[in-house]
């Protein structure tokens, strides 16, 4: 009696025992299989990542190769036996159809940019003046308040004395009782995709050398349109490179505009709120 006692107590140990190791053995694996899973997950991150990393320096080196060769319009090369690619399209801003300025990018406010209204050019500047209507459009909504009031300084006449003469326009009837800007139209026009809600036609403009445009108030996008063709306004290179078979692809953009002019030629603070 106590012997066949001891063989079932030996028995129901061996069974506890047997269930011990399994679940021992069902936790390791457990925690082995997580260890193992988020290994790869990393290895598989770094390897993105350094993928990511490859595709963007390209985007960036066809960058500058378009910047070098702007007469093209595309440019395509490789690294690593061709594991690493970019593709990079040179696209000029015309100023023969509306446009818009700093490439198309937000303007911040009180930052002027130009309407080139002359070819540039570093050995013969300030040849051939342009004269037309000029029309400016901006804002981003149809509530002139949210939107920025324009400064426009046009420079022209003669050569030797250049005359600059400014205008001022705000959509927001509140702020023009107060600065006593002129009003602008109200006439939503889409420019490359982009709706602009504000207009004003400048007419009569005759041998003007530049024209500057300065966001008040707020940032804003701008466009314009020469009632006849206006010079080349800049340049906007688009950029993708690929790594790993093109699996992984990083885009970059860049706008190339011509040198800023002194500031001193543009007595801002006049109209500075």
């Amino acid at each position: 009696m106590f012997k066949l006692s001891l063989v079932n107590l030996f028995r129901k140990q061996n069974g506890q025992a047997l269930l011990i190791v399994v679940l021992v053995m069902v936790v390791a694996l457990t925690v082995g299989l997580s260890v193992a899973s988020r290994s790869i997950t990393n290895l598989r991150t770094s390897q993105e990542q350094a993928s990511s990393q490859k595709a963007l320096s390209a985007a960036e080196a066809g960058i500058e190769q378009a910047m070098k060769n702007q007469d093209l319009a595309e440019i395509n090369g490789n690294f690593e036996g061709n594991a690493i690619t970019y593709k990079t399209t040179i696209d000029k801003i015309m100023g023969d159809d509306r446009f818009l300025l700093n490439g198309g990018y937000l303007i911040a406010k009180d930052s002027h940019v130009y309407i080139w209204t002359t070819p540039y050019s570093e050995t013969t500047p300030w040849q051939n003046p342009w004269s037309g209507t000029l029309t400016v459009y901006w804002g981003n909504v149809s509530d002139g308040c949210q939107d920025a009031a324009l400064e426009i300084t046009v420079i022209s006449g003669d050569r030797t004395s250049p005359t600059l003469t400014r205008f001022a326009y705000d959509p927001c009837a509140s702020r023009r009782s107060s600065n006593g800007f002129s009003s602008p139209t109200q006439a939503p026009t889409t420019i490359k995709d982009r709706t602009l809600w504000h207009q004003v036609s400048l007419p009569g403009l005759t041998n003007v050398y530049l024209v500057s445009v300065n966001p008040i108030y707020t940032n804003s996008y701008i466009g314009a349109l020469g009632s006849t063709t206006l010079p080349t306004q800049g340049t906007n290179f688009s950029s993708v490179g690929a790594a790993s078979n093109e699996e992984v692809q990083r885009k970059v953009a860049a706008f190339q505009g011509f040198p800023q002019i002194p500031a001193e030629l543009f007595p801002y603070t006049i109209f500075s709120p």
